[in-house]
């Protein structure tokens, strides 16, 4: 139990230390060298947990869909069962995808870029894997609820999902911002496709 704390407190301060030096630097400029100073551990400590700083940056990706669930299942488990207070834990967290100046954002853009390496590419596949399976969860318990009806594809609509945020999160850095179709209006798709008018909430 000990070292179960221990090293959640590690990555936790690891991840700190990686999205500080994000905001200051920038995704291309920030080093291990810069974790190891600012998070206090040594080079060693670092590489128990992370063979390369793009892994220490997919964490940081991680970290908003882990919390995302998190949010989303303490909402699934309190009574009577909704469609609404699950939904509301995701519908809230929409806009951050809009937000380039988001470091989860700032990180995935600048791993795309870095995908032609092995490495990163696997990296990559690994989170929207994680993406993926994320939203079909999501889903499922809707549909165990009775609060989605059995009648939804959940492996297409889930890979919908994950296909839209990606697009939202890359277009925060190539847009003017007059979009018509932003997290709102996502927002609203979800809703429409996961619950239809005829099927009570």
């Amino acid at each position: 139990m000990k070292r179960e704390l221990k090293r959640e407190r590690t990555r936790q301060l690891m991840l700190d230390a990686a999205k500080q030096l994000i905001q200051e630097k920038g995704c291309a400029n920030m080093t291990l060298s810069d974790i190891m100073e600012r998070s206090g551990l040594s080079k060693g400590g670092i590489y128990h947990y992370v063979k390369s700083k793009d892994e220490l940056l997919s964490w940081v990706l991680l970290e908003w869909l882990e919390e995302t669930n998190r949010r989303f299942f303490a909402a699934t488990a309190l009574e009577p069962k909704t469609f609404d207070r699950p939904m509301q834990e995701i519908v809230s967290r929409l806009p951050d995808l809009e937000d380039p100046g988001s470091v989860g954002n700032q990180v995935l853009m600048y791993l795309l870029g870095k995908c032609h390496q092995p490495e990163v590419k696997e990296v990559m596949g690994r989170f929207y894997e994680q993406a993926l399976r994320a939203s079909k969860r999501w889903i499922a318990a809707g549909q165990e609820a009775g609060v989605i009806p059995l009648s939804v594809d959940a492996d297409k609509t889930a890979e919908l999902f994950v296909l839209i945020s990606i697009g939202l999160r890359v277009r925060g850095f190539l847009s003017s911002g007059n979009d018509a179709f932003g997290s709102a209006e996502f927002a609203a798709l979800m809703t429409g496709m996961l619950q239809p008018a005829n099927h009570a909430r």
